[in-house]
């Protein structure tokens, strides 16, 4: 594994905008960046990353069916009672889901660690399965990296894929917050890839969804059958029409038992199923006590690194700020990120449906990786 020096392509960033990515650049700040990439060995790839991707998504869907049965884990996870049942339900009626993304602390040698699960609504997929494909093209047709090279990255083709195999009602609705530009960009590309699977789909603001009946409906009064929204179904729970969810006839994707593995919570429970599993670290539902050195304390929903506390090998503590404080905690042994030109790599790994779909990289100057980390591109070299 090693971080590259290379030359960004002359007027990529004219072409992102003509392909809709929108969201380059935040704030000023780069956030697609190609001054440097990431190579890696195939050996790396399969053995270290694509392997242990598809070993954990099977440990952790075997551990959905048996917290859904355990009302202690539930209440541990902080979903609400009144759900449980539909919890349990949307499980044990095997409704479908589409897709995921483990981050890891992984610096070339030894496990990859895993940091989290983000199985509800994980961003980054068009830069991931279009935009870093497209550089990987441009910069071999341009003679700027070694014939040869390739990508782990299939996670296009296996979008289009689930999309043709899943049983989804027509017409299928894709939704996100309207002010939000990612979250429309990704739920765009989405959509563009659904389409190109013969699906009939429709995008509608989360802002204007309805209720008739106990019935989710669109602004025309429809009835929204099916469902991709790319809003955590935390939030979800919490809204006004949460009760809708119990009675509505909606397919929703990703369905409400990915309330279970979108969550902070399942860290201490995966530990506590598979302890000494080379791919786990440590972890136990917090305390409250004082954090010791080599310890990370994360909200139970939290994302983009909001609300992360933690404190290096030496002392020294890091906080993030955000918005999640009103749910519990849990803490997890620190897997220091691993360290390349003074930036901190975090690496994800995708899954969709029940397979792994490929990689992308963020990077920060922190080890606490943020909404504003920039994103690079990888490729596979021998």
């Amino acid at each position: 594994m090693k971080r590259i020096s290379s030359t960004p392509r002359p007027g990529w960033k004219a072409f992102a905008e003509s392909v809709g990515f929108n969201f380059h650049t935040f704030d000023g700040e780069p956030y697609w960046d190609e001054s440097a990439y990431y190579q890696f060995s195939l050996e790396q790839i399969e053995r270290d990353l694509e392997e242990p991707t598809e070993e954990l998504h099977q440990m952790a869907l075997d551990l959905v069916a048996d917290i859904v049965r355990d009302e202690k884990e539930l209440a541990q996870l902080a979903i609400p009672e009144k759900f449980w049942d539909a919890v349990r339900g949307s499980w044990q009626s095997q409704q479908q889901h589409l897709y995921g993304r483990m981050d890891f602390s992984y610096n070339g040698s030894g496990p990859a660690k895993l940091l989290e699960l983000n199985y509800d609504t994980p961003t980054s997929l068009f830069e991931t399965g279009f935009f870093q494909w497209v550089w990987l093209e441009d910069q071999l047709m341009r003679g700027a990296i070694p014939q040869g090279a390739d990508q782990f990255n299939s996670l296009q083709d296996k979008l289009q894929q689930a999309f043709s195999e899943l049983n989804l009602p027509k017409p299928f609705y894709f939704a996100s917050v309207a002010e939000s530009i990612e979250d429309k960009g990704t739920v765009d590309y989405l959509m563009d890839i659904a389409l190109q699977a013969g699906l009939d789909c429709r995008y509608i603001p989360l802002e204007q969804l309805g209720e008739i009946d106990g019935q989710l409906v669109d602004l025309d009064g429809f009835a929204v059958q099916g469902l991709f929204k790319l809003y955590p179904w935390e939030f979800m729970l919490q809204e006004d029409f949460a009760g809708t969810i119990l009675t509505s006839q909606t397919q929703f994707i990703e369905p409400l038992w990915k309330s279970v593995l979108s969550n902070k919570g399942i860290l201490p429970l995966l530990w506590q199923k598979y302890q000494g599993h080379p791919n786990l670290l440590p972890a136990f539902f917090d305390d409250g006590g004082p954090l010791q050195p080599g310890w990370v304390r994360k909200p139970l929903f939290s994302r983009e690194g909001a609300n992360i506390e933690l404190v290096d090998m030496c002392g020294k503590r890091l906080t993030q700020s955000g918005p999640y404080t009103d749910s519990g905690y849990i803490r997890q042994q620190l897997a220091p990120l691993p360290e390349f030109a003074g930036n901190y790599t975090l690496i994800g790994s995708w899954v969709v449906g029940d397979a792994a779909a490929g990689i992308c990289i963020r990077e920060d100057s922190s080890l606490i990786t943020k909404d504003s980390s920039r994103f690079l591109p990888h490729l596979i070299l021998g």
